[in-house]
């Protein structure tokens, strides 16, 4: 390669080619790839499944789900017979979902000290369990049901949506947290008449429709054996928590700044060069051991003798 060459191709002159110095630089050796460039705008991952499950996002065919999976506001996710799927989202927020369960993510937004936060998941038929994080306790996180909609006080529920009517109706349920903490669950019906509260642990509304039918929710007692299941269903639900929270707290640190668990390194760096500036602030000193002289010392003058140092000393 001729030395004119050479220059064109090392400064990116050339057509055609990416400029070689910046991308050294930053300590890349190749571009990067167009996903890794690309606004990442998931709000969650997939950490745990059983069986199957799969997602239909917009004009896309249903698709396989498997662990570590990203989802979409918008997606609708759903589980097959025998199968069970735990989603645990940016804020920590963690859904599982038992068999024949079908979701959608009408929307997520969670930014670390933002003021627009928000969530909204509707249940349209299934078994889904939540245990409610951040989006909960700074934002709006609501769970929907195709008769009502739930406000999530931070706190842990399962939403029964039964299939097929049946006169079975649906169920709302609010349980303890693992640490023994109870929340608060409202319920409004679809044109937002408020219709009750959760207070209480292992207390449940029954959505019923009433006269000139109107939906109202009816406390109720859970049945021994309905609860023995619900043990289960919160087994599996805290099992998917634990998982995806680690996931959700490595995702934010992959994110970088501005969201939950970044990497400060760069202001260590920051630290380190600020140590390594002299009295006025404008020196720069020679990396390595400490004591060793700025670069930008001044000469010495015609006829003066160096100061003897364990620098300059001659070899023995």
């Amino acid at each position: 390669m001729q030395r004119r060459d050479f220059i064109v191709w090392l400064t990116g002159g050339a057509a055609g080619l990416p400029p070689f110095w910046p991308l050294l630089a930053r300590g890349q050796t190749s571009p990067p790839a167009a996903n890794q460039t690309a606004a990442n705008s998931s709000v969650g991952q997939v950490a745990s499944i059983t069986g199957n499950a799969t997602v239909t996002r917009g004009n896309a065919p249903r698709a396989t789900l498997k662990v570590a999976d990203e989802v979409y506001a918008k997606d609708i996710v759903q589980t097959e017979i025998n199968s069970s799927l735990g989603i645990t989202f940016d804020d920590q927020t963690t859904f599982s979902l038992s068999a024949n369960t079908r979701i959608v993510i009408d929307a997520f937004v969670y930014k670390e000290g933002g003021t627009g936060n928000n969530a909204l998941l509707t249940v349209a038929t299934g078994t889904a369990a939540f245990v409610a994080s951040l989006v909960a306790k700074t934002g709006d996180m609501k769970v929907a049901t195709p008769e009502a909609t739930l406000g999530i006080r931070g706190t842990t529920g399962i939403v029964d949506v039964p299939a097929g009517g049946g006169g079975v109706t649906p169920t709302v349920k609010l349980y303890p947290d693992t640490d023994g903490h109870v929340g608060r669950i409202e319920l409004f019906d679809r044109q937002g008449a408020r219709l009750g509260a959760l207070t209480q642990g292992a207390s449940a509304f029954s959505l019923r429709v009433g006269a000139g039918g109107r939906l109202a929710a009816v406390p109720f007692q859970i049945p021994a054996q309905e609860a023995a299941r619900d043990r289960g269903v919160l087994q599996r639900l805290n099992a998917s928590h634990a998982i995806g929270r680690q996931m959700a707290i490595q995702r934010q640190r992959l994110r970088g700044p501005g969201q939950p668990g970044r990497n400060n390194q760069p202001n260590i760096q920051r630290n380190n060069q600020r140590n390594n500036q002299g009295p006025g602030g404008g020196q720069n000193v020679r990396p390595g051991r400490a004591g060793q002289q700025p670069l930008n010392r001044p000469a010495r003058l015609p006829g003066q003798r160096p100061r003897k140092n364990m620098f300059n000393q001659p070899k023995r």
